[in-house]
């Protein structure tokens, strides 16, 4: 099976940059896509952004268009998120999903990584 492991989250403050990795292991084919959501306590899981592997079609929430910028290299089935102006309410636990299977959702879920922003 495939392992997502998320990396470069941190304490930054509002203005700042930050730019986070996650890397899929294992044995296994290409992705149809892979994405990244958001979870702030007591507050919903938000779709940020994703990616398709065929094309590099990206996609992204209101919230974070201008903002963020998603890309993948596809010979190390990596996915990064670029999150630049990062504000307040960017403060969440980002976690990194891969679909392998093509059927429109997300089969595999890293364990996540605080992003903290300070005002």
């Amino acid at each position: 099976q495939v392992q997502l492991a998320e990396s470069g989250g941190g304490l930054v403050q509002a203005g700042d940059s930050l730019r986070l990795s996650c890397a899929a292991s294992g044995r296994t084919s290409s992705p149809n896509r892979m994405g990244w959501l958001r979870q702030a306590p007591g507050k919903e899981r938000e779709f940020v952004a994703d990616i398709t592997w065929n094309g590099g079609s990206t996609f992204y929430a209101d919230s974070v268009k201008g903002r963020f910028t998603i890309s993948r290299d596809n010979a190390k089935n990596t996915v990064y998120l670029q999150m630049n102006n990062l504000k307040p309410e960017d403060t969440a636990v980002y976690y990194c999903a891969a679909d392998f299977r093509g059927y429109g959702s997300y089969n595999y879920w890293g364990q996540g990584t605080q992003v903290t922003v300070s005002s």
